[in-house]
C-alpha cells in the first residue's frame, strides 16, 4: 500500500483540525473564502474584496472543523495584505496629504468616542438584554485611546483578539465592534 506524500497531506488540510468535542470552523466555508480572497488579491482590483470584509467574515462552527486560532491568525495576515494594498491604492488615488487627512479624521472620531466618561462611551442595552461588560470595554477603550493620542504600543492583532464577557445592561455589541473595526482600519492605514 502506498502512502500519500506529506506535501499532499498538508495541501489537503491547510489548518489543524479540531478533535473530540471541540468545534472548529467549517472547512468548506473557510476554503471557499480563502480561495475567493486569493483570486481577489491576484486580480489586483481593490473593489473586489476589502480588508474590512476579511475582518468581518464568519464561519459556522462544527465538530472536526479547522482550529479557530489558526484560521483567525491566517485571516489576520490576509487582512493585513489587503489593507496594505488598499493603502497603496488610496495613496496613488488621493495623494498622501488627503489620505493622511482621511485617516486622521477617522482616528479623531474614534478618539472622541473613547474620550467620553467611563460607563458612557457606548449605548447600553436594556437590563433585560445582554451586552458587552462595561468595565472590560472601558479598559480596552482606555488603552486604544492612549494608542491614538500618544502612540502607546498596541497591535492590530491585539485589537482583533479582544473578547468581552456579557452582562445585563451592558454596552451595545454592534457599536463596540464598529469602533474596534475602525481602530484596526486606522492601524492598518498607518502601517
Amino acid at each position: 500500500m502506498t502512502e500519500t506524500p506529506i506535501h499532499d497531506k498538508v495541501a489537503a488540510t491547510p489548518f489543524p483540525e479540531t478533535t473530540g468535542r471541540t468545534k472548529g470552523y467549517e472547512k468548506r466555508a473557510v476554503d471557499a473564502f480563502l480561495a475567493r480572497a486569493r483570486d481577489a488579491f491576484e486580480a489586483d482590483d481593490p473593489g473586489v474584496l476589502r480588508s474590512s470584509e476579511v475582518r468581518a467574515v464568519s464561519f459556522p462552527l462544527v465538530k472536526g472543523g479547522y482550529a479557530v486560532a489558526s484560521v483567525d491568525a491566517a485571516l489576520g495576515r490576509v487582512e493585513d495584505a489587503f489593507a496594505a494594498r488598499e493603502r497603496e491604492h488610496a495613496l496613488s488615488r488621493l495623494g498622501a496629504r488627503a489620505w493622511v487627512a482621511e485617516t486622521r479624521d477617522t482616528a479623531q472620531v474614534v478618539l472622541d468616542r473613547l474620550g467620553r466618561p467611563r460607563g458612557q462611551r457606548f449605548e447600553r442595552v436594556s437590563l433585560l438584554h445582554y451586552g458587552y461588560r462595561v468595565d472590560e470595554v472601558d479598559v480596552v477603550a482606555d488603552r486604544v485611546a492612549r494608542y491614538l493620542a500618544a502612540g502607546d504600543p498596541v497591535t492590530p492583532d491585539q485589537v482583533r483578539a479582544v473578547a468581552f464577557r456579557l452582562q445585563r445592561g451592558g454596552y451595545r455589541e454592534t457599536q463596540v465592534d464598529a469602533v474596534l473595526d475602525a481602530v484596526v482600519e486606522v492601524m492598518l492605514a498607518v502601517g
